[in-house]
């Protein structure tokens, strides 16, 4: 039964889309990130989990098979808290910050890519160290966003039909 599931069962529910963890400024950043991504050809998807435990804020599947991380930052307090950007890696070919313009962009790793983002869309300012992932964690990462996105899009287009929201 549903209301039996544990914690890390729930925090690993592909269903899960918003939380309530997200602020209203990073629900802004990730709104505008997910919009420059759709225009340049890529499929998102948001809030996708890991198979190490963690949620990734935005993955992008381009047409080619390359998949982005997109670590959304709030502020500069949201970036100095949270420190697990580098368990991100080994699921993405480039791992992505994006920020609001005001943002402190310097404290950014040189080693990440850097989006400024605002509501209505986002500017790629910095490409990242890219890291091809290999092929097992490729095909694992592929069926990851494809079960969410199909998932995701039966239960939006029959909230009936048996999926917990």
């Amino acid at each position: 039964m549903a209301s039996e599931r544990s914690a890390a069962e729930l925090d690993q529910d592909p269903l899960i889309v918003a939380d309530g963890r997200q602020s209203d400024a990073a629900a802004a950043l990730q709104r505008g990130v997910c919009r420059t991504l759709r225009a340049f050809g890529h499929s998102v998807i948001t809030e996708l989990p890991l198979a190490n435990g963690r949620r990734a804020d935005v993955v992008a599947l381009s047409a080619s098979g390359d998949i982005m991380i997109v670590e959304i930052k709030s502020c500069l307090t949201d970036y100095r808290t949270d420190g697990k950007w580098h368990e991100y890696l080994d699921f993405c070919d480039r791992l992505y910050f994006a920020v609001s313009a005001d943002f402190p962009n310097e404290v950014i790793p040189e080693r990440a890519g850097l989006i400024l983002a605002d509501r209505y869309g986002a500017e790629l300012v910095r490409e990242p160290t890219e890291e091809r992932l290999n092929a097992a964690r490729r095909k694992t990462m592929m069926l990851c966003f494809a079960r969410a996105a199909a998932l995701r899009l039966q239960h939006h287009l029959d909230p009936g039909c048996g999926l917990r929201s």
